[in-house]
């Protein structure tokens, strides 16, 4: 089953997403989270196999520019992960239907999502679900 996550499901969603993005601290995504999840413009979604929380998907809406698009706002899908004993099972295709369908219940006409360069499995995961690239770019730093 998959459900829109509510405060209740805050420790087991940032449980998942310090897997996805292991820079960060398990109670920095908590408080990250918790301050997200009850806006308007934020939608969390997650899947439990025999309760146990196996994947999740965070969306959100963009007003500022979308690369590729021409409407505002813009649905956003911000993460998604499922884990690896989960895969291939078709549940990030059912996370992101949840994200789909909560971006056109909020009025977005498109839905948008990046990944970095290197991350091929995003890449195709993405190319799968239907999304068009539509730009690459590469950022530069120098130090002062």
């Amino acid at each position: 089953m998959i459900k829109k996550a509510g405060i209740g499901d805050i420790e087991n969603i940032a449980s998942l997403a310090i897997l996805l993005w292991n820079e960060c601290t398990l109670e920095g995504l908590i408080d990250e989270f918790s301050k997200l999840i009850s806006k308007e413009n934020v939608g969390f979604f997650i899947k439990y196999e025999k309760d146990v929380p196996i994947g999740f998907a965070q969306c959100q809406l963009r007003y500022d520019y979308v690369e590729g698009t021409d409407t505002s706002p813009v649905g956003y899908l911000e993460g998604i992960f499922v884990k690896e004993d989960y895969r291939c099972k078709g549940y990030a295709r059912l996370l992101l239907s949840e994200c789909l369908k909560w971006a056109k219940e909020k009025g977005c006409k498109e839905f948008a999502s990046d990944c970095e360069i290197d991350n091929d499995s995003s890449f195709k995961f993405h190319k799968a679900m239907g999304f068009k690239e539509v730009n690459r770019i590469i950022c530069f730093t120098k130090k002062l």
